[in-house]
């Protein structure tokens, strides 16, 4: 990060500290995403859970909290119930209130799918030492089980893949091309990133993939993706099938997962036959 923008993240932070340690309704304050793992930049958000204690939960008013961290240009509750803001300088936030025993139980559950390279100083507010102790596992890096992973998403892509097939030949070009960019995709990228080794963003696999996958991989992937139109979309499903065959190929030679053979070649005739009479 640089100088200035370390300064400004570090600011307010430092700020959320100082509020969270004189609110008395809080147990606890922690802190998540890119600022943890020295990844931030300019683009970046401020992600917290706030742990209120149970009995201030309905009391407990997220906004009007958040509001002394600086002015607010929006703030609303998203799709996930989380408390989502905009500060004035466009600096994004999301913050999680949750009731602190059921909250801090709950972070039991992250491993393997969370890390905090160092949860001290993840940790802005600790009561009870709660927290401390709950995130404790959360130092190592994320490594998922390759052959349970592996056969999971190889499950994952041919079923998708025949969904993608199905709607391609109802013609819902727009439904298959979202289909292929926020299912199908996210699913083959994770399953590469297994393969290389290379799991660290493993909850957005997009994330860094310029930097963290060959550049080979980067073009295949490529071939995959397409504009909304008509025979862009079919090729590219095409693709899609093609490189999930390959990867999970590549993963039943490395880590023996089985691979329902039928099936696929079930798939690839559908999509062949799409193509062909879409011509």
């Amino acid at each position: 990060m640089s100088a200035p923008l370390a300064s400004k993240l570090d600011d307010r932070i430092n700020r959320l500290r100082i509020i969270a340690q004189a609110e008395p309704r809080l147990d606890g304050v922690l802190l998540y995403g890119s600022w943890t793992t020295g990844e931030a930049d300019q683009y970046s958000d401020l992600e917290a859970y706030l742990y209120v204690y149970d009995d201030q939960v309905d009391s407990f008013d997220g906004r009007a909290f958040v509001e002394q961290l600086a002015p607010l240009k929006l703030a609303y509750t998203n799709m996930y119930g989380i408390l989502a803001v905009v500060f004035d300088d466009l600096m994004r936030g999301e913050f999680h209130v949750a009731p602190a025993n059921q909250g801090i139980d709950e972070i039991a559950t992250w491993r393997g799918l969370v890390h905090l390279p160092d949860p001290n100083a993840a940790i802005l507010l600790d009561c009870n030492g709660r927290l401390a102790e709950a995130t404790a596992c959360l130092r190592q890096p994320c490594r998922p089980d390759p052959v349970k992973t592996a056969q999971q998403i190889s499950s994952e892509l041919a079923n998708w893949t025949l969904s993608l097939a199905q709607i391609l030949a109802r013609g819902e070009i727009a439904r298959a091309h979202a289909l292929m960019q926020t299912t199908i995709a996210p699913q083959q990228l994770q399953l590469l990133r297994l393969l290389r080794g290379s799991t660290d963003h493993w909850l957005t696999p997009s994330r860094a993939l310029e930097r963290d996958v060959p550049v080979e991989d980067q073009s295949r992937y490529a071939v995959t993706t397409a504009r909304l139109g008509e025979s862009e979309v079919r090729r590219a499903a095409a693709a899609s099938w093609q490189w999930s065959r390959e990867l999970v190929a590549e993963a039943a030679e490395q880590w023996g997962i089985s691979v329902p053979h039928d099936l696929h070649h079930d798939i690839t005739a559908l999509l062949v036959a799409d193509h062909q009479s879409s011509h």
